[in-house]
């Protein structure tokens, strides 16, 4: 009698999870995301149109929608009216004074709050976030008293130092870190022999690089943008150039087209520090979309 021995059947193939393709997007989808991109621009190129032209353009049934040959004749205007050079000037020093400190200041404050523990951490924590929900407007009149005391009101420092640092940039920074620095990296660098600040400078920032970059665009555009503040501790005769701006229109008629030439000519740093600062910008984006 001959024993047969019973041969297990391989196991059925499982079958591949099927994984949803993406469609290329159809004209519907171009024609919308073209229409919100001319959108966008169009101020941009209405302002540029009305200072390349005079200030009869604005009285015409229908206006032009081409640029003319004045852009440069109501910039060379603008110069010789205002202190624009020096109003630039001083927008420039302000905005990357602020801009460099903020950076600094709040990634090693996001930094401290995200993975050291130090008695008081949480509540201190607290207490930045719920000073974002103080309005401005609320501490000018004593920041001004103590600018007035120290003796800098009217000059540049009254504007810098209020602003070296920021709740949000403190906030934005810590948030980003909790996710971006493993505990294992710092575990490691401190294993090595390296002091906390050098593993802040070699461990933290190059990791939250993307999420510096997007603060330093919105503290750059802050900062060059900001009219209030200046307008009550600066003197007129050393102006940023959005108080520059205010004094092109501050006379019995307003030439819009200085007005709008001077903007044009303000929005260009905004514009440079965007490209520097780009490709940051996108490669956090990116990454954000990665992990989610």
């Amino acid at each position: 009698m001959t024993l047969t021995t019973a041969v297990p059947a391989p196991p059925a193939p499982q079958a591949r999870p099927k994984v949803a393709k993406l469609g290329r997007p159809n004209f519907f989808v171009y024609a919308t995301l073209a229409v919100f991109v001319l959108g966008s621009l169009f101020p941009f190129y209405w302002s540029f149109l009305v200072a390349s032209r005079d200030n009869g353009m604005l009285t015409e049934r229908v206006p032009p929608l081409v640029p003319g040959g004045n852009f440069f004749a109501n910039a060379a205007q603008v110069f010789d009216s205002v202190a624009f050079w020096k109003a630039m000037g001083n927008s420039v020093l302000v905005a990357t004074s602020v801009t460099l400190s903020t950076v600094l200041f709040s990634s090693l404050a996001g930094f401290a709050f995200a993975k050291l523990r130090f008695r008081g951490r949480d509540p201190l924590f607290v207490f930045i976030v719920v000073t974002l929900a103080v309005p401005t407007q609320l501490g000018v009149i004593p920041l001004f008293i103590a600018m007035s005391e120290l003796g800098w009101a009217g000059g540049l420092q009254a504007v810098i130092v209020p602003n070296l640092v920021t709740a949000f940039g403190v906030f934005w920074m810590r948030q980003y870190t909790v996710d971006a620095v493993p505990h294992e990296l710092i575990e490691a660098a401190r294993v090595d022999g390296c002091s906390m600040i050098r593993t802040f400078w070699h461990v933290c920032l190059p990791a939250v690089r993307p999420a510096a970059a997007v603060l330093a665009m919105f503290t750059f555009m802050t900062s060059w943008n900001d009219f209030l503040w200046p307008l009550i501790v600066l003197d007129a005769g050393n102006p940023t150039v959005q108080l520059a701006l205010e004094q092109l229109q501050s006379g019995y008629y307003t030439n819009y087209s200085l007005v709008l030439a001077g903007t044009t000519l303000a929005t260009i740093p905004i514009l440079i520090v965007f490209l520097l600062l780009g490709r940051q910008i996108v490669a956090g984006i990116m990454q954000g979309a990665v992990k989610g």
